[in-house]
């Protein structure tokens, strides 16, 4: 793959998470299993508070939502009659929650919970969010060159700043710009990175957004964005096609800046 030289009209850098910045298996393996194994046990401790009723409540119109798919778990509201109706409503919730996690759903209901759970495990240090070793020295370089570096990540961003927070570099939060999750659009919406240029207040060919997926990559292309996919260990493999098409880079360190020079 060697030395990919960054166009000069970029200004920006957009980055992925999951199998970009952090293994996928640290997200496959850690964080969302910490959830199916937690979530119960989490809802009990904290269901009185304002802040988890109003997880289960956005979960509860997501369910109504998806009623009409195959497997959709309802979860209905609570009477007050006792604990017994009060553990039927948290299965409820547990079930739900798992239903989603097996499809893997991308509802903002869902990520907010996962949000909200993966606080409290960071906070405790049950988790610290890996990092692949050549992405801090690189996001440096970059804005020691005068780029702006965000992050665009299906994960809420909440937990972005969680990951990001408390990670095996420690606390990186200062070396980004802003964040965005799919409240601003779907990333396989080339929609969705014309929002985000607006918001960062450039052109969609301003910016350079790594990516794994090449889904994600083709959408920020119709939105006349720069791309390069990011190959990392565990990553799902390219076509040759894709091979060929995509720019592709297996380390931050593979990227070129013309002004650095």
């Amino acid at each position: 793959m060697g030395v990919l030289p960054v166009p000069a009209e970029v200004r920006a850098i957009l980055l992925d998470i999951e199998g970009t910045t952090t293994p996928i298996a640290f997200v496959q393996e850690t964080l969302f299993p910490y959830i199916k194994n937690n979530v119960k046990e989490y809802l009990r401790a904290h269901w009185e508070e304002e802040e988890c009723q109003r997880d289960v409540g956005l979960l509860r119109k997501q369910a109504q939502e998806d009623s009409s798919l195959d497997g959709a778990v309802l979860i209905p509201l609570e009477s007050g009659s006792g604990e017994e109706e009060l553990e039927q409503v948290i299965q409820a919730v547990v079930d739900n929650v798992h239903w989603q996690m097996s499809l893997d759903r991308k509802t903002t209901a869902l990520k907010q919970l996962q949000g909200h759970m993966w606080r409290a495990a960071y906070a405790t240090g049950h988790v610290k969010g890996e990092i692949f070793e050549d992405v801090v020295p690189a996001i440096r370089k970059w804005r020691e060159a005068g780029m702006k570096v965000y992050i665009y990540s299906s994960g809420s961003i909440e937990a972005q700043k969680l990951l990001f927070g408390h990670s095996t570099e420690g606390d990186i939060l200062e070396l980004f710009d802003g964040h965005f999750d799919t409240k601003i659009g779907p990333k396989v919406e080339s929609e969705s990175y014309r929002r985000i240029a607006a918001s960062i207040g450039c052109a969609t060919n301003n910016i350079l957004f790594l990516t794994d997926v090449p889904r994600e990559a083709n959408a920020a292309e119709e939105a006349d964005t720069h791309v390069a996919v990011v190959i990392r260990p565990g990553n799902a493999g390219l076509t040759d096609d894709e091979k060929s098409y995509y720019s592709l880079i297996s380390s931050f360190t593979e990227l070129f800046l013309p002004s650095s020079t």
